[in-house]
Parts: C-alpha cells; structure tokens; sequence
C-alpha cells in the first residue's frame, strides 16, 4: 500500500517536472514533532486528515482535507460546505485504505476517485509545503507552485486556529 502510494507520487511529480526534496528523519507521522526534525515551520507543513462527510442518511463521501500544521480542521466548516447531516473523522482503517498510507504519513494528494481533495488557502501562501512521503522516515519539500499546478485543489477556508 504505502510502497504504492511512495511511487505514485514520485512518477506525478517527475512526470510534471515539480520541484521538491526529500528529507530522511527518524520514525514520526505527528506533525508538530517531525517539523523541527525536517527544518520547517508548522505553518508550512501540509497536515492531511481524512475526513466522512454524510450527505443523507444513505449518502456520504470522503474528503481528504488539508491544513497548515498549525491549525486543525474545522468540521463544522466542512458540514456547512455540503449542507451535510452529520461529519467525522474517517475510521483510521477507511482513511488508509483510501489514502494509500498509514496514518502520519497520508499525503496531501489524492490517488484514489472517492477521496476529494480540499485544502485550506492559507497553506498555499508559502513558498513550499511540507509532508511525510506516504512513510513515517522519509518527508517532502514541495514548491507550493507545483502542488497546485499539479493537484488544482479546490480551496476552502477549512481551518480552525
């Protein structure tokens, strides 16, 4: 799965000529830990939560929301994008299944056709973003410029500071 994922990745953005860097540390998917280790500020670290959102009582889909390290993701804020019932975080199980990866790890790109991408505007003021490459020891410096060239995320005001 995570293997997948890893080189999934590592074609989209040969492929499409980005601009990035990987960086080795020690084991950690926990955001405000890992950003020291790998030099960058909160602020700048893409933080992916996997996020159920119930349309109807039989209806519901999966977002994929993305935030700076620093904040947390609003569920009211996504409720109120879909005139949803109910929100949640997705079961760890469903979110590494559609993610591809392991918690700690899910990347801020979406592989998978039920798991829609959407990401915070602010995260996209900074010059780079950063991410764990779909494993705990290994992350990502990506130039923002190429995120969005690459995934057109559709960008919500999702997070809570």
């Amino acid at each position: 799965m995570t293997e997948n994922t890893y080189k999934q990745l590592i074609e989209l953005l040969n492929r499409n000529s980005a601009d990035y860097r990987l960086i080795n540390h020690p084991p950690e998917g926990r955001t405000e830990i890992v950003s020291p280790m790998r030099g960058n500020k909160l602020s700048e670290a893409a933080k992916c939560i996997v996020i159920m959102v119930k349309l109807t009582k039989k209806d519901k889909k999966y977002i994929l929301a993305v935030v700076p390290g620093d904040a947390k993701v609003d569920l009211e804020k996504i409720k109120n994008l879909f005139s949803a019932i109910y929100v949640s975080f997705a079961a760890q199980e469903t979110a590494e299944k559609l993610a591809g990866s392991v918690s700690g790890t899910i990347l801020p790109f979406s592989f998978h056709p039920e798991l829609q991408l959407i990401v915070d505007p602010i995260l996209l003021k900074n010059e780079e973003i950063f991410f764990n490459a779909a494993r705990l020891n290994l992350s990502m410096a990506l130039k923002t410029a190429d995120y969005i060239k690459i995934t057109k995320p559709r960008t919500e005001d999702i997070a809570q500071y």
